[in-house]
Order: C-alpha cells, then sequence, then structure tokens
C-alpha cells in the first residue's frame, strides 16, 4: 500500500486550506476531490467574512478571486402583496481589510487549489474515496475504487454528509431538523446595470436577505448577493419544515414565484441564468456536531457540522476555513510528538474551543429554536408590511394620526401571550 503523510478526503474550502496551512511543512499533503475540479460542486450563497479569517491565513487575499467587498446591507420583510425595506450603508464597511466580501466558490476554490498545488500540496480530482482503512481500531489510510493509500492522519473534509465520519463512528444518526436546503441562480448583469440598481460604487456590493411570505409558510428566507458580473438570488428551507408543508410541491417553484415578485422582478430585470446550484446546510449547531478526532483522524468544515444560522447571516465558510487551518496545525504537532492518536490530535478540538467559531456556535446555540417559530416567517413580516401600508395609505377618509394608527395595530397582534413567549425566546440569541 502506498502511504503518504495527510491525506485530505474534500477539495472544498476545509480541506484545501487545511492542505495550504500543511503543504510546505515537508509532509506529502493529498488533496482527494470527487468532483471534476475544486468548486465544481461546492455551492454557496455567495458572501464571506474575512476579518475573522485574517489572523489565521493573512497571506492569500489581496490576489483572491473574490467579488465584490459588502458596503450595504438591505433585509425586506414580505407579505403577501406588500413589501418593508430597511437598508444600511456604513463607511466603516468600505475601509480596508474590508470585512466581508461576495464570492463565487467555482471560480475561488478552483483558484485555491492551484495555489495549494504551487505550494507543495498534491490535489487530485476526480478521485473517489469510497471506505476508511482501519487496523486495531485506528484510521490508516482510504479506499478509492481499487486503490488504498495509507497515511498518518486523514482529514474528513467531505461535506455536511460526510460518510467518513460516519464510518469512524463519530456521528449521530441525521435528522431532518438539522439541516436546510439552500437553492440558487447565479443571474448574469453588467456591472454597470448592478451598481445602478443597487446605488453602488465600483467594486461595492450589496447583501440582501428576505423573509416572510416568499417561503409560503416554510421556515427559511431569501437572499441575494450582488457579484462583479452577476447576481446570486435563491432561498434557504428547513427541510423538517418543507416536509411537513401540505400540499407537497416542488421546491423549485419558490424560486420561480419569488422571481416574479415586482420588488425582484426589476433587480434580475435583462439577466441571463448562467448557473443553478443547490446544497444542504448545517442548522444543527453546536449541539449536532460530531466527535471531531479519534485515531488518525480529524474532521472539519462542513463535515463536522460547523455552521451558523444567525438570523442576520448564515455563516460557514470562514468556519471551514479556520477549522482546516487548526487541524492542520494540530497535525503539525502530531508530526513532532510522532503520535496520531486520539490522545495527541484531541489538540485539534482544543484549538478550535479556543478560537472564535465554538464560542460564537455557543452563543448561538438556541438560534433552531428560534427558527422553529412558523410566526417568524407568516404572521411578524405581514403585520410590519401591513403597519407600514397604513401608514402610508391615503383615501377619500380622514386620516388618523400616525401614533393612533400604529399602537391600534401593535396592540391588536402584539400585546399578547403569544408574543411575550416569542420575545422571551428570541432574548436566548
Amino acid at each position: 500500500m502506498e502511504k503518504v503523510d495527510v491525506i485530505i478526503v474534500g477539495g472544498g474550502l476545509a480541506g484545501l486550506s487545511c492542505a495550504y496551512e500543511l503543504a510546505d511543512s515537508g509532509m506529502t499533503v493529498l488533496v482527494l476531490e470527487r468532483g471534476d475540479f475544486s468548486g465544481s460542486k461546492n455551492v454557496t450563497g455567495g458572501r464571506i467574512y474575512l476579518r475573522p479569517i485574517l489572523p489565521y491565513l493573512p497571506d492569500i487575499w489581496e490576489q483572491a478571486p473574490l467579488e465584490r467587498h459588502v458596503t450595504k446591507e438591505v433585509f425586506t420583510a414580505m407579505g403577501k402583496t406588500n413589501s418593508t425595506t430597511f437598508e444600511f450603508y456604513s463607511e466603516r464597511f468600505n475601509q480596508e481589510p474590508y470585512p466581508s466580501y461576495t464570492i463565487l466558490r467555482a471560480k475561488f476554490d478552483r483558484w485555491f487549489a492551484d495555489l495549494v498545488t504551487e505550494k507543495g500540496g498534491f490535489v487530485i480530482p476526480q478521485k473517489t474515496v469510497d471506505d476508511l482503512i482501519r487496523e486495531n481500531g485506528k484510521v490508516i489510510g482510504v479506499k478509492s475504487g481499487d486503490e488504498e493509500i495509507g497515511a498518518d492522519c486523514v482529514v474528513a473534509a467531505d461535506g455536511i454528509l460526510s460518510f467518513l465520519t460516519e464510518k469512524a463512528g463519530l456521528r449521530k444518526p441525521f435528522q431532518p431538523q438539522h439541516f436546510a436546503l439552500g437553492f440558487k441562480e447565479v443571474i448574469q448583469l453588467d456591472s454597470k446595470t448592478i451598481e445602478d440598481r443597487f446605488r453602488l460604487s465600483e467594486n461595492e456590493g450589496a447583501a440582501q436577505l428576505f423573509f416572510g411570505a416568499l417561503t409560503r409558510g416554510i421556515m427559511g428566507g431569501g437572499f441575494l448577493y450582488t457579484n462583479k458580473d452577476s447576481l446570486s438570488l435563491g432561498l434557504v428551507v428547513g427541510l423538517h419544515s418543507l416536509n411537513r408543508k401540505e400540499p407537497r410541491e416542488e421546491i423549485y417553484k419558490l424560486l420561480d414565484q419569488f422571481k416574479e415578485r415586482p420588488e425582484i422582478k426589476i433587480l434580475v430585470k435583462g439577466g441571463e441564468v448562467v448557473e443553478y446550484s443547490a446544497h444542504l446546510i448545517t442548522e444543527g449547531g453546536i449541539n449536532n456536531m460530531p466527535r471531531l478526532y479519534t485515531d488518525g483522524m480529524l474532521v472539519v468544515g462542513d463535515a463536522a457540522g460547523l455552521g451558523l444560522n444567525m438570523l442576520a447571516t448564515v455563516r460557514g465558510m470562514e468556519y471551514a476555513i479556520v477549522s482546516g487551518v487548526l487541524a492542520a496545525r494540530a497535525i503539525k504537532g502530531a508530526k513532532e510528538r510522532n503520535d496520531f492518536s486520539a490522545s495527541s490530535l484531541v489538540e485539534y478540538e482544543k484549538l478550535l474551543n479556543d478560537s472564535f467559531i465554538l464560542k460564537e456556535m455557543n452563543t448561538f446555540k438556541n438560534t433552531l429554536a428560534v427558527l422553529e417559530n412558523e410566526r417568524l416567517f407568516t404572521k411578524y413580516p405581514q403585520v410590519i408590511c401591513d403597519l407600514f401600508e397604513k401608514v402610508m395609505w391615503v383615501d377619500e377618509n380622514p386620516k388618523e394620526g400616525i401614533y393612533k394608527t400604529k399602537m391600534a395595530e401593535l396592540k391588536k397582534h402584539f400585546f399578547n401571550i403569544e408574543t411575550f413567549k416569542d420575545w422571551l425566546m428570541f432574548r436566548k440569541i
């Protein structure tokens, strides 16, 4: 059996970050990617936050193929026939190093894989891993078809449904409520049109989130990100909530109907759909993470359940990148000790606990319970929209005072035990 120092299964952000950190360490590092190239199977809504990453991976971003730096945050509550939008712009978001960028993973991951190769790692595409090789309970390599490859350490970076983590006995059975389905279109538009429609300066970007009637009572929401010459438009819906929806409907129709809303139609007018993709998103939080290490193996990124819905944004890419770097550091330490047992690789979990990742995931550990409240997607967005409509509506009748109008609506919809309970739950995040 051929043998290398480290095998990384999966050429996404977590796997490539681990490989990049290890590539100049003197170890032989092999990344096995089942897609035609890194990025061919990687999907995201399209926004990455750089400032949490810079202390761990500071030297690649000046040349990275990122899209636009985000200077404008937009939140839209959608009723059945109306909507209310809140927009926030800050010069602070326009100062280097820019806090966040929109991103297209097919472009970025491919570039990152080339960077790993230039640094000395080996990225092998179209290589499916079928099983782990174990000896006396320790992971000592992987099987790919008829081929066996040995390693001191295997890194499971094989995505949200990580079969390697299951094979190693590190995770519990999956539950639908721990996942959401994200699906999106990339719609090509010229850069000047994007900047005019979103009132942006050159290279500036906008991130817009939608919640309410667009998901038809299903837990979830919509997103729109401005790229250099395209828009990423899509929805995220909870699997458990989707499965309970009656009558059942083909999920792609939600996106088609979303695009037909007047608020969206004008934004995508004249654009051409150049890509459609879908991807599972972890929403189980810190309480649903697998064990992160065993003898001869570490788990990173989506495979480790390192994703978080913070309501205002969904985090995952920076978690993947930093977990890959921290896994590499733990592997370097294990190499120095010549010990790849679980008692040595536990250093990875210690590094994660000291990082922002698990601290944030612990802070937002109750988010899933809040998201399961369907009033967030049905009642409250509609009430917000109807309230603004009543304030702005003028007809043949004498206009009531704004305060009286608002208080009547607030008493009607919010001064009750149901809303009080929702408020108590929301305090937990």
